[in-house]
């Protein structure tokens, strides 16, 4: 549900309503495969159920907790047995398990100088065969499993957050409000690397809004030597008042928030060296609101290399500065795209040849994997097809091959890769069509494949580097068995300019293709989101299937800008935000009223985020298409949203005002017909609450009646047990308006 990451580009299209072919890529109808099957079901679920057991009692078997074992060629998971959970190891090679100690033994260690009341929930990190580290209230301890005795290694403070820990050195990097700290292993020492205690000035912490792949904001060299950092200056942003009614009176909880093409913060990444407890400053030029990206460290420790975009998104600079002085060294190559450049990964080193590395970009139509020397040179690029790579795994253990995830050839599937570096030949891994995630064992010679699709909820295995399987650890059973659960289906539908569009079906467990069935369309719509897999239930939420159930038929369609289908799928929206999503969601719509089951005057519409801003734009460019739409968190008006996102996909307001014009909702409520619903949490910091306060006042001055709600406390998404109220909110609606 959540907007907050990444958008895409647009090239126009008409008003026409585009012809159309179905190809049905999965469909499983009631008379087989059981599965989803209405026959054998009895049990009905609860829509509290659906939302609050999703990831418990209907989620498939898993391992929670796996942990590979480094130099052991073994792997460590947890196991219950009547009251007592167990940490067992089990060899790769034999399979021979070995119970460790029980969780109970794991809160009754011998902690050294900290007799801690506290427990744990038994989460370690191996780092050796015979050792392992964990946190625990404000310390990072070490226990070795012969003596049993947790040793603090780095202590921390109270409100300490951000957590970055160098493993080479056993040092710990973590912020305190606005600061960065340092907590040192040897002598166990605390100190502050930066933080001036200015209002505005934030020191190690994920800076331009978490875009372009930024989750954190502090980054350790290879060898723990130096520790490099965001420092963001918010000071010229504007400030935006959030109200917190849990105080008497209520007060304000003032963010920063930069508008588009409005004043954006102003960042630069610091050096700090661990032995001489300096710092330097890395050295740019140009524009202050410029974006520094994809932040890495050359394996020598000498060199920092970053990737710097200007403001418009349009041109990037790989450049290389010294760790020593934060001079800039060298600019290795540029990036440049008439719509955008959406840098996501930071370079990857070879293991072998600390001159060269890997980096990934869009720059031919697709992501794509590229090869380079430290001097620049393009050695070659090493993913031919046209498809895209989706993350990098890991490199062999010998480190002449590198692992990666990416589609294949089918664009709502994920596979594993192999590339020869040597001889850049290219292996596709895994061959079962559906959704293979990837992890790699630390010594590069296993890799665990969590594995779906739409009629396998679940294989957890250990393959070796040829992809063959060692190891089974799961197979889950269905967990729906016994429950009444509807099919699902996938299929492509075709655009009139041959574009092919990936849409979703869920039909009611009791289905009768000879009635006539109401249908509610789920639509998100933005960039970086894929809602149709060839994954368990293909990718939909289990309430999905409670309001099938309902007497429903749920559809979604992935129009043209959301993830993973190259550069021209995802760039068609730049400038024109929500304009060919609309004309795509048509297509949906106009397939739907080919079928025979299907009652073309009860369609409803909901979405969250960019799919509230769908949704309420379905409901006033096209009126009458839908009875009824629910748009929860709706951007309403692009001007109102942060400048990173929007101006990656629409381009500043006063460079765009015909695209922003056009996205524009509040000039619009005049034009809704049917019953639209709108919710928001009120303390939204994401689609601020603004956005549709705004709209219910152009509802009000034009006379339009809509129904409004609002969840008191919540940001962006509703969460906790609160979401089971959510849901019920939003689906009785449907149910009663459509």
């Amino acid at each position: 549900m959540c907007l907050r990451s990444q958008l895409l580009r647009f090239a126009p299209s008409d008003q026409t309503i585009p012809t159309m072919r179905l190809s049905t890529v999965v469909s499983f109808a009631l008379a087989f495969f059981l599965l989803f099957g209405a026959q054998a079901q009895n049990k009905e679920f609860t829509l509290e159920e659906s939302v609050l057991k999703r990831f418990s009692t209907f989620y498939p078997e898993t391992v929670r907790g796996f942990q590979w074992i480094p130099g052991a060629n073994a792997y460590s998971m947890p196991e219950k047995e009547g009251e007592k959970n167990w940490l067992t190891k089990v060899d790769l090679k034999t399979g021979a398990s070995t119970r460790l100690f029980t969780l109970q033994e794991f809160n009754a260690l011998n902690f050294e100088k900290d007799n801690t009341q506290q427990s744990s929930n038994g989460r370690i990190t191996w780092e050796d065969a015979n050792t392992f580290r964990f946190q625990l209230g404000n310390g990072i301890y070490r226990c070795n499993l012969s003596d049993r005795k947790a040793k603090k290694i780095v202590a921390t403070e109270q409100g300490a957050g951000n957590f970055d820990w160098e493993a080479k050195s056993n040092n710990l990097a973590f912020t305190i409000d606005n600061g960065l700290f340092l907590s040192r292993s040897t002598p166990q020492a605390i100190e502050q690397v930066a933080g001036d205690g200015l209002e505005g000035i934030v020191y190690g912490q994920a800076v331009h809004r978490f875009e372009f792949g930024i989750s954190k904001g502090t980054f350790w060299s290879p060898k723990g030597q130096y520790l490099a950092f965001y420092r963001k200056d918010e000071t010229m942003v504007t400030d935006y008042p959030l109200v917190n009614i849990g105080d008497r009176p209520a007060s304000a909880n003032i963010i920063k928030y930069p508008m588009a093409g409005m004043p954006s913060h102003h960042v630069k990444v610091g050096i700090y060296d661990v032995t001489n407890k300096k710092v330097v400053y890395i050295k740019t030029t140009g524009d202050k609101e410029q974006y520094h990206t994809n932040i890495s460290w050359s394996p020598d420790e000498k060199y920092v290399y970053m990737a710097m975009l200007n403001r418009d998104q349009n041109r990037l600079s790989f450049n290389r500065y010294l760790a020593a002085t934060g001079e800039l060294d060298k600019t290795l190559f540029t990036e440049s795209d008439d719509n955008y450049v959406e840098p996501l990964h930071p370079a990857i080193f070879l293991k072998n040849k600390p001159n060269e590395f890997l980096w990934m970009s869009q720059r031919d139509g697709f992501m794509q994997v590229f090869h380079y020397n430290t001097a620049g040179k393009l050695l070659g690029k090493l993913t031919p097809g046209e498809w895209d790579i989706i993350d990098f795994v890991g490199f062999s253990a010998d480190g002449n091959t590198a692992y990666w995830t990416g589609t294949g050839e089918n664009p709502t599937e994920q596979h594993l890769f192999s590339i020869a570096l040597g001889s850049k030949k290219i292996k596709q891994l895994t061959t079962e069509a559906g959704v293979h995630r990837i992890s790699l064992s630390p010594d590069g010679n296993y890799l665990l494949d969590n594995f779906s699709n739409l009629t396998t909820p679940r294989v957890l295995r250990v393959l070796d580097t040829k992809g063959k399987v060692v190891r089974e650890l799961v197979k889950a059973a269905n967990p729906m068995d016994g429950y009444q659960v509807g099919t699902t289906e996938l299929m492509t539908l075709e655009a009139k300019d041959g574009t092919s569009l990936h849409a979703r079906m869920i039909k009611p467990a009791n289905f009768d293709a000879g009635k006539k069935y109401p249908v509610l369309v789920y639509v998100y719509g933005g960039p970086h989101a894929q809602l149709v897999t060839n994954s368990w239930m293909g990718g939909a939420p289990l309430w999905m299937h409670w309001m099938a159930n309902q007497g429903y038929l749920v559809f979604t369609v992935d129009n043209r800008g959301s993830d993973h289908r190259g550069v021209a799928f995802e760039q068609a929206v730049f400038r024109n935000l929500g304009q060919v999503e609309m004309q795509d969601q048509l297509t949906g719509v106009e397939y739907l009223r080919r079928l025979p089951y299907v009652d073309g005057d009860r369609l409803a519409v909901h979405g969250w985020s960019f799919g509230g801003f769908m949704t309420t734009s379905l409901m006033l460019h096209h009126p009458g298409t839908f009875t009824t739409g629910v748009a929860g968190g709706p951007v309403i008006d692009w001007k109102y949203y942060e400048v990173m996102y929007t101006e990656r996909y629409m381009d500043s307001p006063e460079s765009n005002p015909e695209g922003y014009a056009k996205a524009n909702l509040l000039d619009k409520v005049a034009q809704l017909d049917g019953s639209l619903f709108l919710i928001h949490g009120t303390v939204d910091d994401v689609v601020v609450w603004q956005h549709s306060l705004d709209f219910v006042k152009c509802c009000v001055d034009n006379g339009v009646q809509i129904d409004y709600f609002v969840y008191p406390g919540h940001p962006h998404n509703v969460v906790g047990k609160d979401r089971a109220h959510l849901m019920r909110k939003v689906l009785e609606y449907i149910l009663a308006n459509n």
